[in-house]
């Protein structure tokens, strides 16, 4: 495929963006080789690739799901303006 003056102008247009007249040639050369990139990319045999996540199969290290410090919720708690049942009130906000 490939791309020619008016059809990077009907491209940018769709796009709402502005070209100058001097860089449209720039531009359909550049989207000319994306293009052909592609189909170089589409005619490679990928039947026998399994799909993948991350190309090294790499496991993400995790820490120890451990307590780090003590609960302070009484001590939140105390300084709030409104608790009730272990939870904060406040003013509603939505009618």
């Amino acid at each position: 495929m490939s791309l020619d003056k008016s059809d990077v102008e009907k491209i940018a247009h769709l796009a709402r963006l502005t070209i100058d007249e001097a860089d449209v040639a720039d531009y359909a050369r550049d989207l000319n080789n994306i293009l052909n990139l592609v189909e170089q990319m589409s005619a490679a045999d990928t039947a026998e690739v399994s799909p993948m996540a991350h190309p090294l199969d790499a496991h993400q290290r995790l820490r120890p799901d451990v307590v780090t410090e003590q609960d302070q919720r009484e001590l939140f708690q105390s300084i709030a303006p409104e608790t009730e049942a272990g939870v904060y009130l406040v003013p509603k906000v939505i009618e």
